[in-house]
């Protein structure tokens, strides 16, 4: 009888990147520095670049926002680079004031939205039974509609203004994190750990707050990030519909409408166009790439 010998297993070193593209894993997550990630870099700044003219506004705008003149519809010339409204108001300092008045905003809406949707996915997801069954029929009530238009009726019942325009904006966006929070924690109550938890005797308060909020928290986090660009496109909707925050405020959407009248006057909705376009488009980035560094299964084929 021959005796076998074993061989003591040879230690697998996964940081080398050699070994994990043999293993089929990538590096997204935490071995991709963020300089080589261009696109991050560049939503990064556009953002930025924005949050900073919101909060230095008033120092950057040449003009007064409501200043009138009487060169009305001037184009672009070195006395105001993008030309004047009909009022002859300077369309860049109306720019720079409505990144004060559109940005806030979207942030507001986003957070609310989180916050109620938040919390009913919590409930829903870990209490279950019919206390799920009636909040995620709740949620699929409010996604029957298409939400620009639920959003444009509970604005015009409640009336034009601010408040309102971001009030109905919340009443749309809250079930979609409702959704998300609410299968992270499904997934998380399953977990070992948690059944743990309460054969020791942790309160469903306190396995909440330590155990299935911090592990449900990254997905929410990423669609709030998608959706802020989401917010400011749905609240410039709502103004250029007359169905946002009252003239003469310099909110986009409703400059955008003032140069929907005469499109030969172009410059007085291209440059609010290309404003929105930047902020929807680096918050898009911005939430890819986050999503990428909490799961990197999404990065595979890129």
């Amino acid at each position: 009888m021959t005796e076998q010998t074993t061989q003591a297993p040879v230690p697998v070193d996964l940081t080398d990147r050699r070994v994990r593209k043999a293993l089929g894993r990538r590096d997204w997550f935490a071995h991709r520095p963020l300089w080589r990630q261009p696109l991050t870099v560049a939503a990064l700044v556009v953002v930025a670049g924005w949050l900073a003219v919101a909060a230095l506004a008033n120092v950057l705008a040449p003009y007064d926002p409501l200043q009138q003149d009487d060169a009305t519809y001037a184009p672009p010339s070195a006395a105001h680079w993008f030309g004047t409204d009909e009022l002859g108001r300077d369309i860049l300092s109306r720019l720079l004031f409505g990144a004060r008045l559109s940005i806030p905003l979207a942030l507001v809406i986003v957070v609310l939205a989180l916050a109620v949707g938040g919390v009913l996915g919590l409930v829903a997801g870990y209490l279950g039974r019919f206390v799920d069954e009636a909040l995620m029929r709740l949620t699929d009530l409010v996604f029957a509609f298409p939400q620009i238009i639920l959003a444009m009726a509970v604005s015009a019942a409640f009336g034009p203004s601010t408040r309102n325009a971001v009030l109905a904006l919340v009443i749309v966006s809250w079930p979609v994190y409702a959704r998300v929070i609410r299968s992270s924690v499904l997934t998380v109550r399953g977990e070992d750990y948690l059944h743990a938890a309460r054969l020791l005797g942790v309160g469903p308060v306190t396995a909440l707050r330590r155990d299935v909020v911090p592990n449900s928290v990254g997905p929410a986090v990423v669609l709030a990030t998608l959706e802020l660009g989401n917010a400011v496109l749905m609240l410039a909707a709502l103004s250029f519909l007359g169905l946002g925050p009252r003239p003469p405020a310099p909110e986009w959407g409703a400059m955008i409408a003032l140069g929907s009248h005469d499109l030969s006057k172009w410059w007085v909705s291209v440059f609010p166009g290309l404003a929105i376009l930047t902020v929807v488009l680096a918050c898009n980035v911005l939430g890819d790439a986050l999503r990428d560094r909490i799961d990197p299964r999404f990065a595979k084929g890129r």
